[in-house]
């Protein structure tokens, strides 16, 4: 590593103090409206977000890979189900336990540690699948390994973040994040799909390991991350993970973010009734083609929103903005679950899509802004577990209630959930509406 290219960039860990690059001018004409990108000015974040552009693709080349070799040995989507569950508790474990990690070591030396281990895993995908091992054990136990190491990879990466660009550019930097990997989650799917029948199944992991390769190496480059000067010196155990939970009751701008996300996701996610709808309510429009745009609406709109993320990203309310997002997108879901037809389901859908983003920069920008260094790696263990658990439980939640009540009732009436609960408790606890930077 270049350690004299690593001290001039290391400066912007102090980013927080640093003073606007454009000199506090705003932006005119349509750059006030297109994506901010004033984080790419920091050599360090720009590296780290450019690698994300290669992996968000490669990562959802596996996340296909996974099921489509999983159904092809069994027959099953009732294994492929169980392969999902599979992942979900080492994910849920690591972390939580990767963010009490984050917070007592070199959040680089972490995260190099970690990719090289799921890209090693990736390896191991690939020669499970080239020497035709048809092990559906063998797939889950790689799949379990590969979430663990997610699981401590991303409180490391996330909490990066705030150390690599000043707190006013922290939006700009999460939607720039955020908008990559709503990409990727468009794109990759249907370039896996596109590549199977060219290159096979099992090349889609070896791409995948090449493309966290390029993630290693950026990683490689970036500044050293210890722990800040005079941050007690701690292990990582129980203890550190239960002093986090403790911090966020304490800090109730912290807890209402988590609980936001949580409203919006458990309570007005309704994927787990597309394959319904698209059977009933759209089967006119042709079920194949009302499923695949009802599974796409909601990532291309985040999408549009972050490339058009200048229109919100230097908004200082934080806490209204959350707010105003959870309610829009309980608004949307509503509206999608009371159209009949296809095309305005999707542009509601899209929408929500578009609040999901707005959401996700401003709770974001909140748990690296709110919470002091020493906490970051724990708030964003926390924070993926809840991310990644969320619409899982909505999916239990909304398939019973749609089972009982119909789908389009159980749709529209989740969104008004949302809206309902959202508002009471901004009205009941006034810390988000008032956290501001």
């Amino acid at each position: 590593m270049d350690t004299s290219e690593s001290s001039g960039e290391s400066g912007t860990e102090a980013g927080a103090k640093a003073p606007a690059p454009d000199g506090g001018r705003q932006q005119r004409g349509w750059r006030r409206w297109a994506m901010d990108t004033r984080p790419l000015r920091r050599p360090a974040y720009r590296r780290l977000w450019s690698s994300t552009i290669v992996t968000a693709v490669g990562s959802q080349l596996t996340a296909v890979a996974v099921p489509k070799q999983i159904y092809d040995i069994t027959g099953s989507s009732a294994w492929v189900g169980a392969a999902s569950l599979a992942g979900l508790l080492p994910l849920v474990v690591f972390a939580l336990w990767g963010g009490a990690v984050a917070d007592t070591m070199d959040r680089r030396k972490l995260l190099l540690i970690t990719n090289t281990g799921i890209a090693v895993t990736s390896l191991l995908f690939w020669v499970q699948a080239v020497t035709g091992m048809e092990s559906v054990a063998a797939l889950m136990l790689l799949l379990a390994l590969q979430q663990a190491f997610w699981g401590l990879n991303a409180p490391a990466r996330n909490a990066s973040i705030a150390r690599l660009v000043p707190e006013h550019e922290l939006p700009a930097a999460n939607a720039l994040g955020s908008t990559v990997m709503q990409t990727g989650q468009v794109v990759g799917p249907l370039l896996a799909g596109a590549l199977i029948p060219l290159i096979g199944l099992p090349e889609l992991y070896l791409i995948d390991a090449l493309a966290l390769c390029v993630t290693v190496w950026a990683v490689y480059r970036l500044p050293a991350l210890p722990p800040l000067a005079g941050t007690a010196v701690r292990r990582a155990g129980v203890r550190e993970v239960v002093a986090g939970f403790r911090y966020i009751a304490g800090h109730k701008v912290l807890l209402l973010s988590f609980l936001a996300d949580i409203v919006a996701m458990v309570l007005g996610m309704p994927r787990a009734l597309f394959p319904q709808l698209a059977a009933e309510t759209y089967a006119p429009y042709g079920e194949g083609l009302a499923l695949g745009l009802l599974f796409a609406a909601i990532p291309i709109g985040a999408v549009a929103g972050g490339l058009f993320s200048g229109t919100f990203s230097r908004a200082r309310r934080h806490g209204w903005m959350v707010i105003g997002a959870v309610v829009v997108w309980g608004a949307a879901i509503t509206g999608f679950g009371l159209s009949g037809n296809l095309w305005l389901a999707v542009a509601f859908l899209a929408v929500a899509g578009v609040a999901d983003m707005v959401s996700m920069v401003f709770r974001g920008a909140i748990l690296l802004s709110a919470a002091t260094d020493e906490m970051r790696g724990r708030m964003q263990g926390v924070f993926t577990v809840v991310v990644a658990g969320g619409p899982r439980l909505a999916d239990v939640l909304h398939g019973g209630a749609g089972s009982a009540f119909g789908a389009r009732e159980a749709v529209a009436g989740g969104g008004l959930l949302v809206v309902a609960v959202m508002l009471a408790l901004a009205v009941a606890m006034p810390a988000l509406r008032r956290y501001r930077v």
